[in-house]
């Protein structure tokens, strides 16, 4: 093989070298920084990158893939994607631009603001240095050359020299001690705000402690979106320093190498309390107290000092650096001049018992309890005046309570202030309500405790001992005569029981009388009425008998009339009365032997000699001898028309007629 060809062979085997030499390969995670080591157009004669062809780091990066380069012209530096996770930020830091001017924290990224295309950064005046503008959640393709990128993991940048690392974690660290790698959360449930202080732009003028809020309409030009964009908030007219602007609930993407953010708690003012605003920022306002009013001013709302206006309960996002707020209770409180006790407010935790001198030389101490109110709309003048309640209380009506009730008690004897408490609680309420007033307030009610003796003195308690033991006596004095009122009350009680317990006996015993009652004016009413029925049968039955004996009496004195007619016939036709009589007779002694069964001839006869003669008939022939013994006269044996009737005859059968008359006549008036 000849020279020639193995000359050829050579120059094309360092060919193939020198292109082998110039190619790059980039993977599709990483991008590749170029390093010009030289170049026709020299080195850089200012700066940090080679804008125009120099030598040193180029602005532009090689993307994921093959490339051809100059060989042992460049030098290509293999570095990561700057990736942001999700819900994090990061921070860009440029290693070269324009010098950041005096007073500047940060590099202004108004027309610079591309990361990812170095030459367009640096022509539009972008600044070296820490940037304002953020990096949100994404991958990014950065010469990190150029730019160094703090992340909350990892920290993007190529290394130039062995103090980059310090440099860059000491960075970091602040980031982290501010919490700088996530965003500003505020939550309503926590209750928070967050105050804000930048740390770029302008200072404040000389007096104030507050920046105040600019531009934060989004109508206006410069609005400047809660921090979130620097430039613009700059822009507005912001100033560094804490700011009066304060973050309410959301999220905000905050750099916090240009503002930090202080969580506290918002202002909260409970029901029954207002909050009496004191401003140290804002304009100075004029005073609207009025001029009756010389212990201070009041502002209006949003000026320099006390506003007239308090904060009605509720939440506000007060910014405490900017101002403060006073609790007023506007609910009746108490205070209580008393060492063991303190009220819900605290107002009184210095306050003691009174001590007094009474007339009669007794020094006790006096515990004391004052009701006060204040009017919500007088707040304001309380806290200019006094500054805040406490001291209002402590500095002022502490020894003007005191000095009161010592003038009290010097006119009064011991037992007089223990006997005379009410007179001297409801006396003491209406004049020193007035005094209240002076100061704005509202006195309710002034309650007065025991007097109690000062250390190793004993003699308020030997009179209160007497005191207690002269009032038991009366009471065991009332209470006997109670006792003896319950006994009798007691006593009535048990007849009352007793009675109650026989209610029934008694109630059945009255339902018995007032059933027998009514019995007996039923059974009256049955007499009255049976009586009636009586009187009127008997009536009738007497009339009924009358009538009948009328009748009868008339029947039997006609039947009479008839037979004493008869009788006078018969007897005429009997040639006389006599003989009548002697014929009757006969004819009743014939019926009686007939119906008694007589022999009228006796069947044995006995007789005697001496007598045969004059007695041989018997019994029967002695009643014919003496019926027959008298003599009959001459007229009866005459006609009964020829023989004269006697006067008694006549006068029978004349009342006989009569009567019969009269009875006629009666039983005619009554049909």
């Amino acid at each position: 093989m000849s020279i020639f060809v193995i000359s050829g062979l050579a120059l094309l085997a360092f060919l193939a070298l020198f292109v082998l030499a110039g190619v790059r390969y980039i993977p599709n995670h990483s991008v590749g920084v170029m390093e010009k080591r030289w170049s026709w157009k020299g080195s850089l004669q200012a700066g940090f990158i080679a804008q125009n062809g120099e030598a040193g780091y180029q602005p532009e990066v090689l993307r994921g893939g093959l490339h051809f380069l100059m060989p042992l012209q460049y030098r290509v530096h293999r570095v990561p994607l700057v990736t942001i996770p999700q819900g994090k930020i990061g921070y860009v830091f440029a290693r070269d631009g324009r010098p950041l001017l005096p007073g500047q924290a940060l590099a202004e990224n108004h027309a610079a603001h591309d990361f990812q295309d170095v030459r367009a950064f640096l022509r539009s005046g972008g600044q070296k240095g820490p940037q304002r503008e953020l990096l949100r959640e994404g991958t990014y393709a950065i010469n990190l050359a150029q730019f160094v990128v703090l992340t909350w993991d990892k920290l993007y940048y190529l290394k130039l020299n062995r103090d980059d690392d310090d440099v860059f974690k000491r960075m970091a660290d602040t980031l982290i001690s501010r919490d700088g790698f996530r965003p500003v959360v505020l939550q309503g449930a926590d209750d928070s705000i967050g105050i804000v202080t930048v740390h770029d732009g302008p200072a404040l003028e000389q007096g104030e402690i507050i920046a105040p809020t600019v531009g934060s309409e989004p109508s206006e030009a410069n609005y400047h979106n809660n921090f979130q964009d620097p430039d613009a908030f700059l822009r507005a007219g912001g100033f560094r320093g804490r700011q009066l602007q304060v973050l309410v609930d959301g999220t905000y993407y905050i750099n916090r190498l240009f503002a930090s953010v202080e969580l506290v708690r918002k202002t909260v003012v409970e029901v029954g309390n207002v909050g009496v605003v004191v401003s140290y920022t804002g304009a100075l306002g004029t005073d609207v107290s009025g001029v009756d009013y010389k212990h201070g001013e009041l502002v209006h709302q949003g000026e320099r000092g006390v506003w007239d206006s308090p904060l009605l309960p509720g939440k506000y996002a007060f910014n405490t650096y900017a101002g403060r707020v006073v609790m007023v209770p506007t609910t009746n409180f108490i205070l209580k001049w008393s060492r063991a006790e303190v009220g819900a407010h605290g107002f009184d935790e210095n306050l003691a018992e009174v001590s007094l001198i009474t007339k009669d030389a007794f020094e006790p101490k006096l515990p004391l309890s004052v009701v006060v109110h204040i009017d919500y709309r007088k707040a304001p003048l309380v806290v200019q005046r006094f500054g805040d309640v406490k001291r209002l209380v402590e500095q002022t009506l502490d020894p003007m309570v005191a000095a009161y009730f010592k003038n009290v008690a010097q006119t009064r004897t011991l037992i007089q202030l223990l006997q005379d408490r009410s007179s001297i609680q409801q006396q003491s309420g209406q004049e020193m309500r007035e005094k209240f007033a002076h100061y704005n307030l509202e006195l309710e009610e002034v309650l007065i405790g025991t007097p109690t003796s000062q250390g190793s003195d004993k003699h308020i308690e030997q009179i209160l001992t007497q005191l207690r033991s002269r009032q038991i006596a009366e009471e065991q004095v009332e209470t006997y005569a109670r006792q003896e009122r319950a006994a009798l009350k007691e006593r009535e009680l048990r007849e009352a029981e007793a009675r109650a317990n026989q209610q029934r006996t008694i109630t059945e015993s009255e339902l018995s009388i007032s059933v027998q009652e009514n019995q007996g004016k039923a059974e009256y009413q049955r007499a009255v009425q049976q009586a009636a029925q009586i009187r009127a049968l008997s009536q009738a039955e007497a009339d009924k008998l009358r009538i009948m004996g009328e009748a009868e009496a008339e029947k039997v004195a006609r039947v009479g009339i008839a037979q004493a007619m008869a009788t006078e016939e018969q007897v005429r036709a009997y040639g006389g009365p006599k003989l009548q009589v002697t014929q009757a007779v006969l004819s009743r002694f014939s019926e009686a032997i007939e119906r008694a069964g007589v022999d009228v001839v006796p069947r044995v006869v006995v007789g005697t000699s001496a007598g045969s003669e004059k007695g041989n008939g018997g019994v029967l022939e002695t009643l014919l001898s003496v019926l027959l013994s008298e003599k009959l006269g001459e007229s009866s044996l005459l006609a009964d028309d020829e023989r004269p009737r006697s006067p008694e005859a006549e006068a029978l059968r004349a009342r006989l007629s009569e009567r019969v008359q009269s009875r006629s006549n009666g039983q005619e008036a009554a049909r």
